[in-house]
């Protein structure tokens, strides 16, 4: 079986939403993975304008892209299909090599981790001809309605909110799967705290407080960790710029403080380790890093999420007790320092999280997809007389 796994590489999420799928699939006997960036295989014009206006909007102009993603979320089901159609029509001209990619590699089934992929599929093939097995993974906690499109075999959702949604706006239930969002394998397997601490040389009698700053604005980033050093009594600071080149530079002239600790890391492979090693972690709310956060049972602090959809993966995840949103910057060191004066409410958020992760995700994506296919290719095959 040859599995056709399509994402758009806007943002990392994404991204690392296929690898985690490439990797579950990768786990099954006689199973070839093939994982494409659909924007690779746009024209370049088509390519840089939908990253800048993705990149413009969701950055510099939050509250326009809040405004248009509010406001393209159709709650009609056949609206809500036609005009993610009608999006697809106008981008199909830029789109001609991924429709060559498609036929000349020829998968079994194709699984689309993001919504420009999915819509293109509609058109992608000649309707005389039988259409491959589609399926969408919807890497948001809510889902939005242009993930909605005519041919597809199954939606995989975060969580039964986002199911009871899309069956609310006449999505047929039997093609609704609740699996969570896919995250890497690793994180289905159980780490001890002590050890990863003693692996990354970090203190075994600390709080460790971890911010990931990739998704930040540098000098707010700045405001919180300077705040955090005069706040807190005895912890250690663990800041991970990622992809926020300027962060480090920002932090300079920030070291530790008589009483915490400081460590400033630039990009790291090691994210999950560092999320077992963490009794708090401060982030934005992108799918992804909450859903391994989550996974991970790990309590978290969200602040700044973007307009759209991080505001209602926040909202998921205040509402489950796993976490808290905050919008002063002010309150993020007091409430830091609250949360670790108070380990049983670190301990419910964690439950919290545990009931609302979903470590086994990828691979439960991967299983229901290939006992489809295997029904498709009995039914297809001659009865013996």
């Amino acid at each position: 079986m040859r599995v056709m796994i399509l994402y758009a590489s806007l943002g990392m999420g994404h991204i690392s939403a296929a690898n985690a799928l490439s990797q579950a699939f990768s786990c099954f006997p006689g199973i070839e993975v093939l994982s494409e960036d659909a924007l690779a295989y746009a024209s370049s014009v088509y390519r840089n304008a939908v990253i800048q206006a993705y990149k413009n909007s969701s950055e510099k102009v939050p509250q326009l892209y809040k405004a248009l993603y509010e406001g393209s979320d159709i709650s009609d089901l056949e609206r809500s299909l036609d005009s993610n159609l009608a999006w697809a029509k106008l981008e199909l001209p830029f789109f001609r090599r991924l429709g060559r990619l498609i036929r000349e590699t020829a998968p079994d089934s194709i699984v689309c981790v993001q919504q420009i992929p999915s819509r293109l599929l509609q058109l992608l093939e000649p309707e005389d001809q039988v259409s491959k097995p589609q399926y969408v993974v919807v890497t948001d906690l809510i889902a939005h309605s242009t993930w909605l499109n005519y041919g597809v075999d199954g939606y995989f959702l975060p969580n039964d909110l986002s199911a009871n949604i899309l069956k609310q706006r006449g999505v047929n239930p039997s093609l609704i799967h609740i699996t969570g969002i896919p995250v890497k394998l690793e994180i289905s397997k159980p780490k001890s705290k002590a050890e990863v601490r003693s692996r990354h040389h970090l203190p075994q009698d600390l709080s460790v407080v971890t911010l990931f700053g990739g998704g930040l604005n540098s000098r707010r980033v700045y405001a919180i960790v300077s705040s955090l050093l005069e706040t807190l009594s005895s912890a250690m600071i663990v800041v991970v710029a990622g992809r926020n080149e300027d962060l480090l530079d920002t932090l300079t002239d920030l070291t530790d403080s008589p009483h915490v600790r400081l460590r400033k890391l630039s990009t790291i492979d090691y994210v999950d380790d560092l999320i077992v090693a963490s009794d708090l972690i401060i982030t934005k709310a992108g799918g992804l890093i909450t859903s391994e956060i989550l996974a991970r049972g790990t309590p978290t602090i969200i602040v700044d999420p973007i307009p759209g959809q991080e505001e209602q993966n926040a909202d998921v995840i205040t509402a489950a007790g796993a976490g808290v949103q905050l919008r002063l910057l002010e309150m993020v060191a007091p409430a830091v320092k609250y949360l670790l004066n108070h380990p049983e409410r670190l301990t419910q958020m964690r439950q919290s999280a545990l009931e609302l992760g979903k470590p086994r995700a990828a691979l439960n994506i991967a299983e229901h997809i290939l006992s489809d296919w295997r029904s498709r290719t009995k039914m297809l095959q001659p009865s013996k007389i």
